[in-house]
Parts: C-alpha cells; structure tokens; sequence
C-alpha cells in the first residue's frame, strides 16, 4: 500500500461513490476504479460492494477504514517535520557558553533566535575555550561563544561585540571614590584575575597591560569564572578587571568604574562555528548573531562622543 492508494481509498469511502470520489481527486473514473482493484489484490480482499447507488464498505474496508486517517495523519506530520527540520525550523542546536557570556548578550540572542523558531530545541553547554574548540570538532555542540579564540582552518569565528572593560572593587576601597581607574592606578593593588585557564584570556590580556604600562601586577587570585572572582572582591581579596556585562552582577559590596587604558580598552565576544557545517537550525541561528553584530556596530557608531 502507498498513500496514493489510501487516499483514493479515502475518497471513496467518505463519498460512497466512485464517480463522486473521481471528481473530488480530479481524475477520472476508470484510472480510480483501476486503482481500488489493483488494492483489492494486493490485500486479497474485496473493499467494496459495488451497488446501483454506488459502493459500499465491506467488513475488510471498514477494517482498512478505521486505520486510514491514522495514517494519512501521520503521513502529513512526518512530511511536515520533514519541510520544518529542512528550513531549520525544528531540530535541536547545541550552544556552547561560558561564565561572563551568559549575562547579557548571548540569552538575548538566544531568545530571538527562540521567538523565531520556537520548535528548535536549545540545548546549553558550560565549556572552557579549548573544550568548546573539541566539542565543534567531535560535533556535540554545533556553535560556541567565548573571547581570544585563535584562528582554526576548519573553524569560522565571528567577532560579534567588542565590550569595554570596568574594574570591580570594594566598595570600601579609597580607589572607589574616582570616577574612573587606570592601570597605573591599580599598580601594587591585590588583582582577582579570570579566566585561570591554559588558553590566553582576558587573565593574559591584564597583565600585557600592567608590563606595557609600567605598572606592578600583585595576583592576589586566579580563578576560572567571573562570579568567583566578583564575590572574591566583595569579600575584600582585591580587584578584578572584567567586562560591562559582568557588572549586573551587584554583589552588596562590590561597585565598579570604567577603565581607562591605551592597551586595554575592550575585549570581544566571538562566535565559533565548523566551516564544514551545513545545518540549516545553525544558519537560522547564525542569520540572528549577524542581526545583533550590525546593530552592536550600528550603536556603536552613532554613539554620541565621550559616552
């Protein structure tokens, strides 16, 4: 049996007339009639009993009857799931993240790319750099977001923002009355820095800063995420360089200032993804993080001067 066959079953059945049922599939009579006996011999049982007034279900067509919507139904579901996962309309993507990134941008894109396509599943994966460099390769996340991720030959990878810097310090500490710091300021001061990981980060980008500048680097701590390192501040341990996003993280006690520095005035947040990829639920996904890079550089270049 094939779906031609049970639609013209169908049609058939609910009409209970074969001239009927034709004209409802817009085909003629003979092929149709053709079409019901080549069934009836492929099932080796009669379907219908033809009468004067048309034709009526047998016990086996009524049997058939009774499973033909079913199938029909599922028929239409799968060709329709089919079309959705085609167009990158459902499916799943599996997004690798990491501490600072989940406070502002990435769940922004995440849930417009969601508002779009709400029968995709997202699926979200804490991983370092490097592990998120492995999991594209070995295919179990299909994009990741993290900072300084080096140039692969089989990885693209999108700038999406470039975020300024602030300082996080006590709000106790004498620095914490100026509007502003500077690395010179911060010289001899105990540092909280992130991430604590093999791979350079915004921990390497610090102390480029403090030799460039001149400036003694005191590491009080290294840890491997920004919510350690700012409830770290907020007990006393020290200051922390971190990003705008991670400033929503109002601990009571920890208040923040710009940072001013000719060598570290921003650090950006990059989109990985394998080059080789031809999933339409990440060029879906992708198409968003593109949206929100323009309209970060848009912003960005009609900002008034001096904000």
């Amino acid at each position: 049996m094939d779906l031609r066959e049970m639609r013209f079953f169908l049609a058939v059945a609910e009409e209970g007339h074969f001239g009927r049922a034709a004209e409802r599939l817009h085909m003629a009579q003979p092929p149709l009639s053709r079409a019901i006996h080549a069934l009836e011999d492929e099932l080796g049982a009669p379907l219908f009993v033809r009468t004067p007034k048309g034709a009526e279900l047998t016990d086996a067509g009524q049997a058939l009857m009774a499973e033909v919507p079913n199938l029909l139904a599922l028929a239409n579901r799968a060709r329709e799931r089919t079309r959705m996962a085609a167009q990158g309309l459902s499916g799943r993507l599996d997004v690798g993240i990491f501490g600072s990134g989940v406070l502002d941008l990435i769940p922004r894109m995440l849930a417009r790319f969601h508002a779009q396509r709400p029968e995709v599943r997202i699926v979200l994966h804490n991983l370092t750099k490097a592990e998120q460099i492995v999991a594209l390769r070995e295919r179990r996340i299909g994009v990741g977001f993290n900072r300084l991720v080096p140039p692969e030959d089989d990885l693209t990878v999108l700038t999406v923002l470039r975020e300024k810097l602030m300082v996080a310090l006590p709000e106790s500490h004498p620095l914490a009355v100026r509007p502003a710091l500077t690395i010179p300021d911060m010289a001899g001061q105990p540092l909280i820095l992130y991430p604590n990981l093999p791979m350079r980060g915004l921990a390497q980008q610090v102390l480029d800063a403090f030799r460039h500048e001149q400036a003694d680097a005191r590491v009080e701590q290294e840890v491997e995420d920004v919510l350690t390192a700012v409830a770290l501040v907020a007990s006393g341990f020290g200051l922390c360089i971190t990003t705008v996003s991670a400033s929503s993280l109002r601990l009571p006690g920890v208040t923040y200032r710009p940072l001013l520095s000719s060598h570290l005035r921003d650090i950006e947040l990059a989109c990985v993804h394998r080059r080789d990829d031809p999933s339409p639920v990440l060029a879906g996904f992708l198409d968003v993080v593109h949206e929100f890079a323009h309209e970060h550089e848009s912003g960005r270049r009609v900002r008034p001067t001096g904000v």
